[in-house]
């Protein structure tokens, strides 16, 4: 079976990990092709997975644009339509990652006659979509999808919310292998040695520094926490957002935390920087579609909290694998970490839970087989059926 996986972005975000991935047990009969260089570029030909570059220049629509700056945007698609359509004729299957990579993919799949199957990373809300981008991806999938697979069941409900077809749908979690989080508590000890934090109890946080991704939150409760209490802010602004990460220093000279908050930036060493950590807090202001750091935090054996919303509340079971506490409450989720920091004991425990659990359910072995399945059958499918007619809406 051959595989032409296509992805708008450049940029490593946790889309485009899922299909590293999964690309990987495809090397030899797949191409990653890419609407944008950047990291995930440099990534694939790292783990010599195929890939193509498509086009230099993004596609200039986004999550908020009008119909009309997605009607400018045709110029760039027509291009990458046909070269998509030139490269599909070799493959048995398109697989799309993105919305945007959907939009090229599904008439590039009508013209090739080629099935298509989506990969639906996002929960679509109006609060997070304009009309137009909120309407597009059900319409496209319902008319050329073959199956499309979303990443929590919070995913797939959105996505039938907002007009998708249920029995297009199935639900595969991210998948991880364990073996990769695995650190020895003597790095972990260095670690916080070299980052001065000796004695501390230490909360991470590890995400892009974004609004929604909340970490203006944790800042504020770190007011209601002992002042031995300090945050590390792993991550940095990706989309524009630099504003925001300005207004979170400014958020801790205010709150005088100058001595209690560190801002690491983009870190390779995510893994090692878990363990180190006393507790992860995973801060969403908003639903998450799934939450990659979660299932990783129990993979390094960390205790974690984050926000009850989205697929999150699919991942932790309360008072057993993990916390769950309210969005944009930073009370609750000081009441967790001070919990967390008066008993390391139940803490650990809890930790150790979330690691089993964690290790069987979301093991990147069963991911790739049911991702393996859906694909052969639609392959299959395609072979009893030549002429491809779509889905009625």
């Amino acid at each position: 079976m051959k595989i032409l996986f296509l992805d708008h972005s450049g940029v490593l975000g946790g889309a485009e990990l899922f299909l590293l991935d999964i690309a990987r047990q495809y090397r030899d009969s797949c191409l990653v092709a890419l609407m944008a260089e950047g990291s995930f570029q440099a990534r694939l030909e790292q783990e010599q997975i195929p890939v193509r570059v498509l086009s230099k220049q993004a596609i200039r629509v986004n999550r908020g644009s009008n119909a009309w700056q997605s009607f400018t945007s045709l110029k760039q698609i027509v291009p990458l339509v046909l070269e998509v359509l030139k490269l599909s004729r070799d493959y048995d299957v398109i697989c799309t990652n993105t919305a945007k990579a959907l939009v090229v993919g599904t008439i590039a799949s009508f013209l090739s006659r080629r099935p298509l199957v989506h990969c639906l990373h996002d929960i679509l809300t109006a609060e997070h979509f304009s009309l137009i981008n909120f309407r597009l991806v059900p319409i496209l999938t319902n008319w050329f999808a073959e199956r499309v697979i979303a990443n929590s069941k919070a995913t797939q409900t959105a996505f039938v919310a907002a007009g998708g077809k249920t029995e297009l749908t199935e639900v595969i979690y991210n998948g991880f292998l364990p073996e990769r989080f695995q650190q020895s508590p003597e790095n972990a000890t260095q670690l916080r040695q070299q980052l001065r934090l000796e004695g501390r109890f230490v909360v991470g946080s590890f995400s892009r520094l974004s609004p929604w991704k909340g970490q203006h939150v944790l800042l504020e409760a770190l007011t209601h926490c002992p002042n031995n209490v300090v945050a590390l802010l792993v991550g940095d602004a990706l989309f524009g957002e630099q504003e925001y990460v300005d207004r979170l220093h400014q958020q801790v000279a205010e709150l005088g935390l100058h001595d209690r908050v560190k801002f690491l930036g983009f870190r390779a060493d995510v893994s090692e920087l878990m363990s180190a950590c006393d507790l992860v807090a995973h801060t969403s202001t908003s639903p998450e579609p799934f939450g990659r750091v979660i299932v990783e935090a129990m993979l390094c054996q960390r205790p974690i909290v984050a926000t009850a919303a989205g697929g999150v509340v699919e991942l932790i079971e309360p008072g057993a694998t993990g916390w769950l506490v309210p969005g944009n409450n930073a009370e609750k989720l000081a009441e967790v970490i001070n919990e967390c920091y008066a008993d390391p004991d139940l803490a650990a425990a809890i930790a150790q839970r979330a690691y089993q659990h964690a290790s069987q359910a979301f093991h990147l072995d069963g991911t790739c087989q049911k991702v393996a399945q859906v694909l052969e059958r639609v392959v299959a499918d395609q072979a009893l059926t030549p002429i491809q007619t779509g889905t009625v809406l």
